[in-house]
């Protein structure tokens, strides 16, 4: 069976569904209204062999924000919900991803003990009409939702949009790999026996 979920999410900011499945082709279907997010999200599908439908409307008059970070919250949700127990599961990921000038490194772990280090400089403010502080509340609400421990490092880059882009890459890399079935692993791989 593949591993799936579907999140909505209905807030007097945002109404999203996010349709999620681990076992997939890199599809990307439908939009968030944020150009700059659709981008990252197909790439990042693309990478890691999910597939992923979305569809999002928010107060985009007000700015990006809240839709950034609400689709974050519910990709975190979905991840959690189609991994379920965890039995099975490699757990960690890790990975290096360049993008012409840029270099970023992701490493992740499927604790359940949900954290965020991100060591990444923007030298532009925007990329577009997006807001590059977006990223990072981006991993922010993803990692929280999904119960994840993610590491990002960003040691150099010139472009705002291939620093984004690595970044999202290497998530997709990291991710594919943590959530892989590992030979040999019965049950939960923790010491604890759950995560």
């Amino acid at each position: 069976m593949p591993r799936q979920a579907t999140i909505e999410r209905e807030t007097k900011e945002t109404r999203i569904k996010l349709s999620l499945t681990l076992e997939g082709r890199g599809e990307h279907k439908g939009a968030t209204g944020v150009g700059f997010l659709d981008h990252m999200l197909a790439l990042f599908t693309r990478h890691a062999l999910f597939d992923l439908t979305i569809e999002a409307k928010g107060d985009l008059h007000v700015d990006y924000h809240h839709t950034v970070e609400d689709v974050g919250i519910c990709l975190g949700q979905a991840l959690a919900q189609a991994l379920g127990e965890k039995k099975g599961i490699t757990r960690f990921g890790d990975a290096s991803v360049p993008m012409d000038e840029a270099l970023a490194s992701v490493a992740v772990d499927l604790s359940g003990r949900p954290f965020l280090v991100c060591h990444a400089a923007f030298p532009d403010q925007k990329v577009g009409d997006y807001d590059t502080a977006l990223t990072g509340e981006f991993l922010q609400a993803l990692a929280t939702h999904a119960g994840a421990t993610l590491h990002v490092n960003v040691p150099y880059g010139d472009n705002s949009h291939h620093i984004n882009e690595a970044i999202f890459k290497a998530l997709a890399l990291a991710l594919a790999a943590a959530v892989a079935p590992r030979a040999g692993v019965k049950g939960v791989p923790s010491t604890k026996g759950s995560l």
